[in-house]
């Protein structure tokens, strides 16, 4: 059964992603697109910074569902519109911190978020109390880099991340890591060895290969989100935005 994946990238940096970043989650049934907002932040490092993304990111959902994806992740660790983009389609819209919450919570006694910058400690806390996982989360600490420099210096980003992540399960009893920021892709194997070489032997989550791949598993289990939690948004002007019909969820709601 063949399965298309959208990633929609909720911010306006040209080059941020490209998308061989995703060709290596592909397989002989995986197809994996890419999208980014056109108008909004240039990243998203505070509140005010999705807020702004909110609208774009919409819009994406809403068009990678009209242009024949099966499922849509959310390239953001804010999960920015993945509420209101179950809303506006029929197929999965995967928020990768929702996703990679629950997977650590299954993978160990607690975990422990690292992430760009400190400020962006009270966005997560409210996430886990929202997505049911608060007693799980044992810390959220910071590399201090923020995310439009993560690339900058690879070698710095992954010792400064492996030097946290070990921080946070000797000093906060982690027992998982996940990634706080989605621009972080690829950096899960350099953290691994960093663990296991101070004999810790826990699982790093990259969040956006798991929300890919749980993704294309909804898919294959004909599975999407319920329209009773997620009611299709009433018709009406929006004034101000050029916004997609929602014509496909409301033909295949009918």
């Amino acid at each position: 059964m063949m399965k298309h994946v959208r990633v929609v990238t909720p911010i306006t940096t040209k080059g941020f992603r490209d998308l061989s970043e995703f060709k290596a989650l592909e397989g002989p049934e995986l197809t994996v697109s890419h999208s980014e907002i056109d108008l909004g932040p240039a990243s998203i490092e505070c509140e005010y910074d999705e807020a702004m993304a909110l609208p774009g990111t919409i819009a994406k959902v809403i068009e990678a569902e009209r242009e024949g994806a099966q499922a849509v992740v959310i390239d953001c660790m804010g999960d920015p519109g993945m509420k209101a983009g179950r809303e506006c389609v029929n197929i999965p819209v995967i928020g990768p911190c929702e996703s990679a919450m629950h997977v650590a919570s299954m993978l160990g006694h607690s975990f422990s978020f690292v992430t760009v910058l400190a400020r962006l400690r009270p966005m997560i806390e409210h996430l886990a109390e929202q997505y049911g996982v608060p007693g799980k989360m044992a810390s959220v600490r910071s590399v201090d880099i923020p995310v439009l420099e993560l690339e900058q210096d690879m070698d710095r980003t992954k010792a400064a991340l492996a030097e946290v992540a070990v921080r946070a399960v000797e000093e906060d009893g982690a027992h998982a890591i996940v990634f706080g920021c989605t621009g972080m892709l690829g950096c899960a194997d350099a953290v691994r060895a960093g663990l296991l070489a101070k004999g810790y032997d826990v699982p790093v989550i990259d969040p956006v290969p798991l929300a890919v791949r749980l993704a294309a598993s909804l898919i294959e289990s004909g599975l999407s989100h319920s329209k009773l939690t997620y009611e299709q948004p009433p018709l009406k002007p929006v004034a101000g935005y050029d916004m997609p019909p929602l014509s496909v969820a409301s033909e295949a709601a009918e």
